[in-house]
């Protein structure tokens, strides 16, 4: 069988951007100025939608933060949306022999219900406050019993879409074709209002096959969580 041997395809912005339109009867030479602004900010909402539905896993990313005695509340980039998993690197005396710990996450109402905040030990869980700039509050604040280290494996947004300069979407190979059918619906609305049912029947489709193979393929335990999180000093 005669097959390329390259695995080389990797369309620009621009590209799905012109082909989106094609979908809803736009060819290239119709295009002007304002069809792109349109497109440009139609991609850029898609991408919050997308963000808005399921954790995107390509968009993980490990954040540090070295922590201070006495201090609870961490302000993280805006760009960082949720975490998938937090944990401490704990390293006793400087002695340069770490461990990890895995933290426990607590709702703004158990955060509120804990009697003493401000309590020092080794933090156990921790409170994520998606503000603007989101939060991270510890529990129990640290102490100097260890060097502490603040590890948030944690979903990001994804890079603004752009035109200019052959710039590619912040996608896998996997999303393309999802990105491209939820564009076309998109500018249906503004464009081909006619279409606009067809467009998102096809988008849905799209979506479905890419967010099945979005998930990290592993077994699922459900246990009940007998005892608490919070440790000692309650």
């Amino acid at each position: 069988m005669a097959t390329s041997g390259t695995y080389s395809w990797s369309p620009s912005t621009g590209d799905l951007m012109l082909t989106a339109f094609g979908r809803i009867g736009i060819r290239r030479t119709e295009e002007v100025q304002q069809h792109l602004a349109d497109a440009i900010t139609e991609m850029n909402l898609l991408q919050v939608e997308f963000s808005n539905k399921l954790p995107n896993l390509w968009l993980s990313e490990l954040y540090e933060v070295p922590l201070t005695q006495g201090t609870a509340t961490y302000t993280l980039p805006a760009r960082l949306i949720s975490p998938m998993a937090v944990y401490l690197t704990v390293d006793p005396g400087g002695s340069g022999q770490s461990f990890d710990r895995i933290l426990n996450p607590i709702s703004t109402y158990e955060y509120a219900s804990l009697p003493n905040k401000e309590f020092q030990a080794q933090p156990t869980c921790y409170w994520f406050n998606r503000q603007v700039e989101p939060q991270v509050t510890l529990w129990q604040v640290p102490d100097d019993s260890a060097t502490y280290t603040l590890k948030l494996q944690i979903i990001s947004q994804p890079q603004d879409a752009k035109l200019p300069n052959g710039s590619q979407p912040n996608l896998p190979y996997r999303w393309w074709d999802a990105f491209t059918a939820a564009l076309a619906a998109r500018l249906a609305v503004i464009y081909r209002p006619e279409l606009e049912d067809k467009r998102k029947a096809d988008a849905e489709r799209a979506w479905q096959i890419a967010a099945k193979e979005d998930y990290e393929n592993v077994p699922t335990f459900i246990f009940p969580a007998l005892g608490g999180y919070y440790g000692a000093g309650r």
